[in-house]
């Protein structure tokens, strides 16, 4: 990273190489769709020309990742309409494929568990989703998870809070209702 702010452009490489998945996973995540790549093009390019306003001793990847955020945010708002998390996350390979052991009844029941939860997940607000996504999908810290959105830490944690709250319901009344 020092190489990188003092301009050393195969340093910045490094960056890109290292940080490339979980920006384009970001991306993917928080609404980009198939403009992933686009969106995570772009966010490398912006970080490069604010470098300067990088503070020392932060960590390069919420820094990053905040960048690739508001990307998608603006992606998705001039696109006018919402991301389709289970769509993008169903492409995920199942848990037991062609020649894989396993029970099948299982892997039934753990499919339509998880698109179950996809939904329910695209169903909750642009801020719980997000906190949600960036929590458990993406595996960030509730700190991380601030700086990438943009919000306080009492934010990401009072919207995670009523996430997990609307999921509970929601998987409790599909089990139980």
């Amino acid at each position: 990273m020092t190489r990188a702010l003092a301009g050393d452009l195969d340093a910045y490489e490094v960056l890109v190489t290292r940080y490339s998945a979980v920006a384009h996973r970001t991306a993917s995540l928080l609404g980009a769709a198939d403009e992933a790549q686009d969106v995570v093009q772009e966010a490398f390019v912006k970080a490069f020309r604010h470098l300067k306003g990088f503070r020392r001793g932060s960590s390069f990847r919420p820094w990053l990742l905040r960048i690739v955020a508001n990307e998608t945010h603006d992606l998705t708002r001039s696109r006018g309409r919402r991301s389709d998390l289970a769509v993008r996350l169903g492409r995920e390979r199942e848990p037991y494929g062609p020649g894989d052991p396993g029970d099948p009844e299982s892997a039934a029941v753990d499919a339509d568990g998880r698109a179950r939860l996809l939904e329910a997940v695209r169903a909750l607000s642009d801020g719980e989703r997000e906190a949600v996504v960036c929590r458990y999908f993406l595996q960030l810290s509730e700190a991380e998870t601030a700086e990438v959105l943009g919000v306080r830490l009492g934010t990401v944690k009072s919207r995670t809070f009523r996430a997990l709250r609307r999921l509970r319901e929601e998987v409790g009344r599909e089990h139980f209702g």
